[in-house]
């Protein structure tokens, strides 16, 4: 039996969620760190402070300050994981989760991921043009031949059996959206047609970013939105993750791995529990278990 450890994405984010892991050690060098980066105070943003939707981008819901703020505030409570002596016997993570498991795992320091996790937000932000939709309740049959029969969408994130999201134009979005007998469809309050082939221009300036980049071997299999299988080659690792701007999020067959290598825990760490959720709602007999706080760790 064995544990996990998941790291979730884009919409965890919440107002105040910085607060909880203040009293870690170097939270507030590290949020230094990254609202030099950024060229804006990232603890205030995350308080809410200062939004002004016309002066841009001081608002916690903009890509690019959601990613890095999740990485810093994740990235924190994995070391304070680490100095209590805890590991995992799996890493994972949903979207930009994914470069969070990697730092848990080990195959680049902070300031790297970090840097990665500016990058990849400002790309993501500049290539907009796309709509995203979640859908509930569906049968898959009949998705997937509605999803073969339109142009110019896919599924983004394919999170459980009874739920996914559907990216790509707007109209072919909204089409696919319309036709499908679903229980809900939920347009999302995104930029872009984030996990589809819209997102080519960035993934391949993405692509050049990582190139130059030393990976190490991960020191933990890592389950890759690309490829859920677990890994600890770097190389493979970082091929893996050029792919993940223009493939699909593939929670589903992650969550087929956690049964396959006898996972009886998870443990989602950072703000809010839609991992846990998916978890829960998936898989029998699998534990969860929230670590978003100092609070959490005993601190």
């Amino acid at each position: 039996m064995g544990i996990a450890w998941v790291f979730p994405g884009q919409g965890s984010q919440k107002l105040g969620m910085a607060t909880a892991v203040l009293d870690l050690p170097d939270a507030r060098q590290r949020f230094a760190l990254a609202s030099e980066l950024l060229g804006r105070d990232l603890l205030a943003i995350c308080a809410g402070e200062g939004f002004d939707p016309i002066a841009a981008p001081t608002d916690l819901n903009d890509t690019r300050n959601t990613q890095p703020a999740l990485f810093v505030i994740e990235s924190l409570l994995v070391d304070g994981l680490r100095q209590q002596g805890r590991s995992a016997d799996l890493v994972a993570g949903h979207s930009l989760g994914e470069l969070v498991a990697l730092y848990a795992a080990g195959v680049f320091d902070f300031e790297t991921g970090l840097s990665l996790m500016h990058r990849r937000s400002t790309l993501m932000a500049a290539a907009g043009g796309g709509a995203m939709t979640a859908v509930m309740g569906f049968d898959r049959g009949e998705l997937d031949a509605l999803v073969a029969a339109t142009e110019d969408v896919v599924i983004a994130n394919d999170n459980s059996s009874a739920q996914v999201v559907l990216s790509g134009s707007p109209e072919a979005v909204a089409s696919v959206s319309a036709q499908l007998t679903c229980k809900r469809a939920i347009p999302l309050a995104v930029s872009g047609a984030f996990h589809s082939p819209s997102m080519a221009g960035a993934a391949a300036a993405f692509a050049q970013e990582l190139e130059p980049l030393p990976f190490a071997d991960a020191t933990i299999p890592v389950l890759s939105n690309t490829d859920p299988t677990p890994e600890t080659s770097g190389e493979r690792l970082k091929a893996r993750l050029v792919g993940q701007m223009t493939s699909g999020v593939r929670w589903r067959e992650t969550m087929d791995q956690f049964a396959a290598q006898a996972i009886d825990t998870t443990v989602e760490i950072g703000p809010g529990n839609v991992l846990s959720g998916l978890i829960k709602r998936s898989l029998a007999g699998v534990t969860t278990a929230q670590i978003a706080a100092a609070a959490d760790l005993g601190l």
